[in-house]
C-alpha cells in the first residue's frame, strides 16, 4: 500500500470531463516519440499485459491513499488497481477504481488504462462516461514512457465529453510535474506531481476562477 498527502482543488472531480468538440485533431509528431495522440485504432499487438511505467505504476493490487482537504471538508481518496482486466477497443485494459470517503463529495470512478510496448500508458475511458472505440472516442496518452519538458498531448478524446490536455513542466530523476487543462473549466491550470516508482502524490489548481479553492494538506 502506498500512502501520500495530496493538495486538491474544487475541480478534482471534474478534471477528466471537459467541453464540447466534434473532431479529434491529432497532435503533430513531436517530442512524444512521434505518437499519434489521440489514437483512433490502437493495435493489440503493440500493447503488453502489465503497466510498469515508472511514473504511473499500475500493477494489479496496487493501492494509494490520499488525505483530502477542501475548505472545511475532510476526506480520504483511495485509488485501487483491480486484479481483473476488461477489454476496451480490443485491448486488455487495467481497471483503476477511485473512491472518496468523508465530507468531500466526489463520485467514485472506474478508469481503464493500457501500456504499449514502448512503455507509454494510454487512457482508454471511464465507466459510464466514455470509452475508446465507442461513439468516436479515442484513446489518449495518460503518461509517456520518457517525459520531456515541453512535451504536450491529449489525455483522451470523446466528442462532447472529454478533451483534456497535459504538458510536462518539470522532470528530473525523481519528480515529474504535469500541467493539465480541461475545456470544462476554461482558464484553470492544474498541477499534478508524480514521484518515480510511486505515482501521483499531489494535485493543485495554479490559476483561474477556482484558484481560491486551492488548499494544501498538512505534512
Amino acid at each position: 500500500m502506498r500512502r501520500a498527502r495530496i493538495a486538491v482543488s474544487a475541480l478534482l472531480a471534474a478534471l477528466a470531463l471537459s467541453g464540447c468538440a466534434t473532431a479529434a485533431p491529432t497532435i503533430a509528431p513531436s517530442g512524444v516519440d512521434e505518437l499519434t495522440i489521440p489514437t483512433p485504432s490502437p493495435r493489440p499487438s503493440d500493447f503488453v499485459s502489465a503497466i510498469d511505467n515508472r511514473w504511473l505504476p499500475l500493477a494489479a493490487g496496487n493501492k494509494w491513499n490520499y488525505d483530502i482537504t477542501l475548505g472545511t471538508a475532510r476526506g480520504e481518496r483511495t485509488v485501487t488497481v483491480l486484479e481483473d482486466s476488461v477489454t476496451i477497443a480490443g485491448l486488455g485494459a487495467t481497471v483503476v477504481v477511485t473512491e472518496v470517503t468523508g465530507d468531500v463529495e466526489v463520485a467514485p470512478t472506474r478508469d481503464y488504462y493500457a501500456q504499449d510496448r514502448a512503455g507509454n500508458v494510454w487512457w482508454l475511458g471511464r465507466e459510464g462516461v466514455w470509452r475508446a472505440g465507442v461513439d468516436g472516442a479515442e484513446a489518449g496518452l495518460a503518461m509517456p514512457a520518457v517525459p520531456r519538458i515541453g512535451d504536450g498531448w491529449r489525455a483522451g478524446f470523446a466528442p462532447g465529453v472529454v478533451e483534456d490536455r497535459l504538458s510536462v513542466s518539470v522532470v528530473d530523476d525523481h519528480l515529474l510535474t504535469l500541467h493539465a487543462a480541461s475545456n470544462l473549466t476554461p482558464g484553470v491550470l492544474v498541477s499534478q506531481e508524480y514521484v518515480r516508482d510511486i505515482g501521483l502524490v499531489r494535485t493543485e489548481a495554479l490559476g483561474g476562477p477556482l484558484a481560491s479553492s486551492q488548499i494544501t494538506a498538512g505534512p
